[in-house]
């Protein structure tokens, strides 16, 4: 019974989150909305390397050659141990 006086006093004094972001919905022009958005995002990558670092993409370092393949030499012993289970199927 205590615990119902807590929750709505939590619920009562709790705000919600009001984001302070421009409404950028109700610009017609759509250049203009777009520069917008652009003004109320934040820059991802700023510095010429930074940009440069995140379009190359990375070497992969995985080796064909030495790739195994267990689930297909688990399924080929299933398969020979299934063979003289079931007899006439």
């Amino acid at each position: 019974m205590k615990l119902f006086p807590i929750v709505a006093a939590m619920c009562v004094l709790c705000e919600a989150a009001n984001a302070q972001t421009p409404d950028c919905r109700s610009i017609p022009d759509p250049a203009a909305r777009l520069a917008c958005y652009d003004r109320s995002a934040p820059s991802v990558a700023s510095s010429p390397a930074t940009r440069q670092a995140m379009r190359a993409a990375p070497a992969p370092k995985v080796d064909g050659a030495g790739y195994v393949d267990s689930i297909a030499a688990e399924d080929a012993l299933m398969k020979d141990r299934m063979k003289g289970i079931c007899r006439g199927c």
